[in-house]
């Protein structure tokens, strides 16, 4: 008899226990994670149209754990002991003979200001307050930015900007009130967007340029306040501001005796195993992946191709083999506008830019009702 214990309760967790159960495993499974709900984050771009309410995005999961035998654990990690096999939590302890942390990454607030500025990535109720405080303006300047982890430049995640960017654009011009707004994209690097291609960093900033919006690119971003942005390169005034900073690694990682990269991410293979901890694997935006390109994507699809992975690893170990199955590196996106989205996909050999149709706009649509089918009661 063998336990796994996973931490956490999004993409990369959920996908580890389908794959563990569609792979034979019927030992136990635990899952710890602070509610037993799913939140389906892609879809937030929708939020400020009034296309998706809180009630489309958030899934209780009593149903799904009962369907594959999951026994769940609810609490907030707090530290973890390697060597003992024990995860510690604000609930308690819980011990593991293998261990799947993917619990996500956190967000760096160490900005000046920045409680003045909306979170893309953060709960319903930040992005209802955003469209609530839009709604409420009759004029003025929106801004809209992201950076990296200094430290590890690859933890960025850039594109629910791009999307909520283009999306207000559009709403706006529904409204019909579009004449009344300056819209300003800000980015300390020359070329936003990299990750996706050098094809699709040319789209966006063409995007931009034919809806009027302005950009202010190649400076460092120092703060915020209620009514500003401030970067090296000078003031932006904004009304109301969208900025997404760049990721770390749990909180609790930092005091685990795991090994972690400069950015504070756990290192892992590309087996998703960590070094010198056979049993303890991780997947998602909670790891910095050894040897892998610097565009390698912190998204749910790389999360759950890396789950599906760490799974394997682990079946491979409890009968008595080695780990040996790696990742795939792959990004898929869809930046969507509302009406219209454009396909970028991303290899190791190559880079595809599919123009900006109303089709890919409803294929995004049409994956996130066939993805949250086994989600909905």
């Amino acid at each position: 008899m063998s336990s796994i214990v996973i931490l956490g309760a999004s993409f990369g967790a959920l996908r580890a226990v389908k794959a563990l159960r569609q792979q034979g495993y019927k030992d136990a499974i635990t899952l710890i994670a602070p509610k037993p709900t799913f939140f389906f984050y892609p879809s937030l771009i929708w939020v400020p149209s009034g296309l998706r309410q809180e009630a489309d995005l958030t899934f209780p999961l009593e149903s799904f754990f009962k369907r594959y035998a999951v026994t769940y654990q609810a609490g907030t990690v707090t530290g973890l002991d390697p060597v003992a096999h024990i995860v510690q939590t604000d609930k308690g302890t819980v011990a593991f003979d293998y261990l799947i942390i993917a619990s996500g990454g956190r967000f760096i607030k160490k900005l000046a200001g920045i409680e003045h500025v909306y979170l893309p990535c953060s709960q319903y109720a930040e992005i209802k307050a955003y469209s609530d405080k839009l709604n409420s303006l009759t004029q003025g300047t929106l801004a809209f930015g992201f950076s990296a982890n200094p430290k590890e430049p690859s933890a960025v995640r850039g594109g629910p900007v791009f999307e909520f960017l283009f999306g207000v654009d559009t709403l706006l011009r529904r409204q019909g009130r579009r004449d009344k707004f300056k819209l300003v994209f800000f980015n300390p690097s020359t070329t936003p967007g990299q990750r996706l291609g050098g094809k699709a960093v040319g789209y966006l900033l063409a995007e931009m340029q034919k809806r009027g919006i302005e950009t202010q690119l190649g400076h460092k971003i120092q703060g915020f306040t209620a009514d500003k942005v401030l970067t090296e390169g000078g003031e932006i005034a904004s009304d109301l501001t969208m900025f997404l900073s760049g990721l770390t690694g749990p909180a609790w990682a930092e005091a685990s005796g795991l090994p972690l990269s400069e950015g504070g991410f756990i290192k892992a293979d590309a087996n998703c195993q960590v070094p010198e901890f056979e049993n303890i694997f991780v997947v998602g935006d909670s790891g910095s992946y050894l040897n892998s390109p610097d565009w390698l994507p912190k998204q749910a699809h790389m999360a759950e191709l890396q789950a599906v992975t760490a799974v394997k690893n682990i079946l491979s170990l409890i009968t008595g083999g080695i780990p040996s199955k790696t990742f795939k590196t792959e990004l898929v996106c869809i930046v969507d506008s509302l009406e219209k989205g454009a396909l970028v996909y991303r290899n190791e050999k190559d880079v595809y830019l599919l123009p900006n149709t109303r089709l890919f706009h409803w294929a995004k649509r049409a994956f996130e009702y066939w993805y949250l089918r086994q989600y909905r009661a």
